[in-house]
């Protein structure tokens, strides 16, 4: 495998000055599309499951981000099932690689084979869902751990449907996998609010598995059991859009509202249409992309120069994404003083996440 050759980049006064500013990447991007051809790096990749459209929009950034960066990409998916990603991980284990990015389905899973390419002193970059405890990842030789605030997300959502629910009646939850590090901390982000309401009845608290048949069969099971049911939270989007096809059908989308995860693209399209009362962003693009750009630059100036500049945590942030528009009349002549200056941001947010920015 061709190495970069780290005294030349270095003295090429590229390298980083302080911390992950844009514009410190900047000239190391330049540098990397300079020598993409003679110098090329090779990375494996995972993701908890392709089937699900945050997973594959984090590999379609990952990959633009690779094009760029002249990094050859190698995919593993890890199909929804802890075990099979544990099998491919064994399998990339004994491989050599410039860098490895990876969203564990599940905790714990990974620990062996990490273990083993960190000793081999590839970097390794943990996306979106902890490998192992946190305060474990240190030792583990993980690199840094790029994610989202899973409770902020999760209790922005559950607010807004808790608002228009008036503080009171009947909600279900429909989690992720139970295994995975962010559906835990959306399910602390939803009854961290739901606890404080007497009037709230959670009626129902079941793990979807980010399976969007389970999530349906789980909508229609609570519907029959509380045809008074006010609204449901899920841990995603898709998960969200299933539940609401099947309060469609039901003739019940006025009554019950729903609200999700990750402001996917569809998930912005409903919100703006009022089929979703709310999601928040758990950004893909961000989470994969700055994935792939640590790695590539922990593989240039080696993993010990990056230990000493990379941050251990990094946080993805995005903003919560709501139906209402704030369209005071009062306000025309201040539109500083209304959120988002009395627009829907879902327009200027869907273009943003196609340019893999959002």
């Amino acid at each position: 495998m061709s190495k970069l050759n780290r005294r030349d980049f270095l003295k090429s006064g590229l390298a980083f000055s302080s911390g992950l500013a844009l514009t410190s990447f900047l000239p190391f991007i330049e540098y990397r599309r300079a020598h993409a051809q003679d110098q090329p790096l090779k990375a494996a990749m995972s993701s908890a499951g392709l089937a699900g459209t945050w997973n594959a929009q984090g590999e379609e950034a990952a990959r633009y981000w690779a094009n760029l960066l002249g990094v050859e990409i190698t995919w593993f998916d890890g199909e929804f099932d802890a075990a099979a990603q544990r099998a491919k991980f064994d399998q990339l284990a004994t491989q050599q690689w410039d860098f490895v990015a990876v969203q564990p389905g599940a905790i714990g899973t990974l620990i062996e084979p990490i273990q083993a390419l960190v000793a081999a002193g590839t970097p390794v970059i943990d996306m979106d869902t902890l490998i192992a405890p946190l305060q474990d990842l240190p030792d583990l030789g993980v690199l840094t751990f790029i994610a989202p605030d899973n409770v902020f997300m999760a209790e922005s959502v559950v607010q807004k449907l808790i608002d228009k629910m008036g503080g009171a009646g009947k909600i279900s939850h429909i989690g992720g996998q139970p295994g995975h590090t962010g559906a835990q901390a959306r399910g602390q982000g939803f009854w961290n609010l739901v606890s404080k309401y007497p009037d709230i009845e959670v009626v129902d608290d079941q793990p979807g598995d980010w399976d969007v048949t389970r999530a349906a069969d789980l909508t229609e099971s609570v519907l029959n059991r509380h045809p008074d049911l006010k609204a449901i939270f899920a841990d995603n989007d898709d998960m969200a859009l299933a539940a609401a096809q099947i309060v469609e059908n039901a003739g019940l989308s006025d009554q019950v509202l729903i609200g999700g995860v990750d402001a996917m693209p569809p998930a912005i399209e409903a919100v703006r249409d009022g089929r979703l009362q709310g999601t928040a962003r758990n950004s893909a693009t961000r989470i994969h992309g700055w994935g792939v750009l640590v790695g590539a630059y922990a593989a240039s100036v080696g993993l010990e120069a990056a230990r000493g500049e990379v941050p251990f945590y990094i946080l993805a942030d995005g903003p919560a994404v709501f139906s209402d528009i704030d369209s005071n009349p009062d306000l025309a002549e201040e539109p500083w003083k209304l959120r988002n200056y009395g627009f829907s941001p879902a327009d200027g947010l869907l273009y943003m996440e196609k340019l893999y920015q959002f």
